[in-house]
């Protein structure tokens, strides 16, 4: 039997629509999976890209803890305090370090507080910076005003430690302002004609002068000047007339001792020595003391 025209072309038609839908669907599955293959592979992309510049911020934190560990070692100072501030702030930098290098670079939050704490670090720093330049800088303008002060309190006279011990263990008893002070102290030899000399042979006595240098804020009335003289052997020289006197909480011997008013002014005055014996060859050594202190020493060469 002859199929129809018209029913072939139609059944063709029908087989042409079934066999092209598979084929439409499959290239349809194809482009999506290639679509979704290029977003992953972007994502992947950006993951990776995104993952390096984190690891690169780590990197870049982990170098600026490591600075501020080296800034912390290199700083130091003198006060025992600020010491043990800085070992518990070197602890601290160390402690973030070891906290660093066991997160991941992905976990920003972590990182981020790293960062601020590194910020607070840096700023701790800084403030030891200007506490321990400060206290420098006062100390250098104490020693200078210290240094100033042991000059005026040795002037006109040799400067010995010695002294300086006693005046600083006498200082800390008295009111600085109100204590007398000495300059031009000396003692010398005198013949028996009075004449000044240093031959020991003709020696007869010796004379202690000074000046009690003006001092407006000094107690005004009788002050006692004593003299202490020591042989080379650093015996003292006595005589009849001798007198004790106390100071700083000891008591002295005096070789010879004056009494003048003082005013506030400057009072120049002189002490003899006398009656003490025979002079021998030597260097003869002179202190002078108020009861309030020590006003300065001097020395003497006979020869």
């Amino acid at each position: 039997m002859t199929e129809d025209p018209l029913e072939r072309i139609e059944r063709q038609e029908r087989e042409r629509k079934e066999k092209k839908g598979p084929k439409t669907i499959m290239t349809i599955l194809a482009v999506v999976a290639v679509v979704l293959a290029c977003i992953l592979g972007y994502m992947l992309y950006q993951r990776s890209t995104l993952v390096n510049q984190l690891e690169g911020e780590k990197a870049e934190l982990a170098q600026q803890m490591v600075a501020l560990q080296e800034d912390f070692s290199s700083l130091s100072s003198d006060y025992e305090n600020i010491n043990h501030q800085l070992d518990t702030s070197r602890e601290q930098v160390a402690m973030l370090i070891e906290k660093l290098n066991k997160t991941q670079a992905t976990n920003r939050a972590k990182i981020r507080q790293y960062e601020k704490e590194l910020g607070t670090l840096r700023t701790i720093m800084k403030g030891y910076i200007v506490q321990i330049d400060s206290l420098n800088t006062l100390n250098k303008r104490l020693t200078a005003d210290a240094a100033a002060a042991r000059r005026e309190a040795a002037e006109s006279r040799r400067a010995n430690e010695e002294l300086s011990a006693q005046v600083e263990n006498l200082s800390s008893q008295v009111t600085a302002g109100k204590v007398l002070r000495a300059r031009a102290i000396s003692l010398a030899g005198y013949y028996g004609n009075d004449k000044q000399g240093d031959r020991h042979s003709r020696v007869r006595y010796m004379i202690a002068n000074l000046s009690l240098v003006e001092n407006s804020l000094a107690d005004r009335g009788p002050v006692r000047v004593y003299v202490r003289v020591k042989d080379p052997d650093g015996v003292l020289l006595m005589n009849n007339e001798s007198v004790g006197f106390e100071v700083g909480g000891e008591t002295l011997q005096a070789t010879a001792s004056r009494e003048v008013d003082y005013e506030g002014s400057e009072v120049d005055m002189s002490i003899y020595i006398n009656d003490t014996g025979e002079f021998v060859k030597g260097v003869y050594t002179l202190e002078v003391y108020t009861q309030q202190a020590l006003l300065g020493r001097a020395e003497c060469m006979l020869r």
